[in-house]
């Protein structure tokens, strides 16, 4: 038997883009959606589950896993066909990549960072390699190469020495057991405001939202469950995360399965998961938490369904105050858990988007070729 397709171990780095990528829900809806299906696949989902996750049939997105794996991060990104043939060529596209990272001063500049027009005089003024590039071609290639302007951040690199048996301890119980596992993380912070989104709209006439607003109901954060087995999420909504809340909701995830047998959380290393009443509640109740490692909270399933929350519930939204929003929440779970394996849902919707990337002249799918 074919062993199942699935992407390979993340790094850390990776695991983090994907996560802020599928949360945040902005960008590129090729990326997002390219994003949901290699976070859920790194999280232990099967290729029948993300399709449905998606919205997608499964050779979709056993390609888009395949290509993951070969490329790593570039292959989320959309490579559109059409266009001039290059006059730029693969040399002087990494003359312009290397110079772009290289600091102004460095170079004899007096200024510690470049500007489009700046970087675009110096190439084209540099005695020993001169490059003709217009300031908008400049800037594709600069994101085609994924050099934005950023501020300067700092970044996390997991520092659990016990990273690899805890994914291994995760792969184990998704392989083995996967009608006892569960899946168990906040969703949050939710705020009661015009939050922007997205949707179809007469031509030049965008849904509009109120931009003036107060903050006067506070935030709550949806501790959510999702059950590997069954393909199912269900959770409620808190005013904070607590280890009340937490335990609360590992006694409704055991009532789940009232056999008695043993199962499984996946949940992540924040302090409210963890506590010694936590701890000594699952022992007696042969619940076995499986903590992700530090920093590498991609690795828990649930992380990936959030994506289709923040884009289907909060995005374009405009609740009034925090029962509304939940109630919307909770009506998109019910009909998430009944609709999730219906074929003729599938079926219409993978033929409206077939129909809407043909008028367009979108293609989509096709690995970027490497530079030289």
């Amino acid at each position: 038997m074919a062993e199942p397709v699935r992407v390979r171990r993340l790094s850390d780095p990776e695991g983090q883009k994907l996560q802020r990528l599928v949360r945040r829900g902005t960008g590129s809806a090729v990326r997002l959606r390219r994003a949901m299906v290699v976070l859920a696949s790194a999280g232990g989902n099967s290729v029948p589950v993300i399709a449905r996750l998606v919205q997608a049939d499964e050779d979709s997105v056993r390609g888009v896993i395949h290509r993951f794996n070969e490329m790593g991060m570039p292959s989320l990104d959309p490579q559109w066909a059409g266009g001039r043939p290059r006059q730029i060529s693969p040399d002087d596209e990494q003359f312009i990549v290397s110079t772009a990272n290289t600091r102004p001063t460095k170079l004899r500049r007096p200024f510690t960072r470049w500007s489009i027009r700046k970087l675009a005089e110096y190439l084209a003024t540099n005695p020993d390699r001169s490059v003709l590039v217009g300031r908008e071609r400049l800037r594709q290639l600069l994101r085609k190469h994924e050099i934005t302007f950023q501020r300067t951040k700092t970044w996390k690199e997991s520092n659990d020495p016990q990273r690899e048996a805890k994914l291994a301890r995760i792969e184990h119980v998704m392989h083995h057991f996967p009608h006892r596992v569960f899946a168990f993380d906040e969703f949050g912070p939710l705020a009661i405001r015009p939050q922007a989104g997205s949707g179809w709209q007469r031509k030049n006439h965008p849904d509009r939202l109120p931009a003036n607003y107060h903050k006067l109901h506070g935030v709550r954060q949806f501790h959510g469950c999702y059950s590997v087995g069954d393909d199912t999420m269900f959770g409620v909504i808190h005013q904070q995360k607590s280890a009340a809340n937490t335990l609360a909701a590992l006694k409704s995830i055991r009532a789940k399965r009232p056999d008695g047998a043993p199962i499984y959380v996946i949940l992540d290393n924040l302090s409210a998961h963890k506590g010694a009443a936590i701890r000594q509640w699952a022992t007696r109740n042969k619940v076995e938490l499986c903590f992700t490692p530090t920093y590498a909270s991609w690795a828990n399933p649930i992380e990936a369904h959030f994506g289709p929350l923040r884009t289907f519930v909060i995005a374009g939204s405009d609740h009034q105050n925090h029962v509304a929003l939940g109630r919307h929440l909770h009506q998109y779970l019910r009909w998430r858990n009944a609709n999730a394996r219906h074929p003729d849902v599938l079926t219409a919707q993978r033929r409206e988007r077939a129909r809407v990337r043909s008028e367009r002249q979108h293609r989509w799918g096709h690995p970027a070729a490497k530079a030289a």
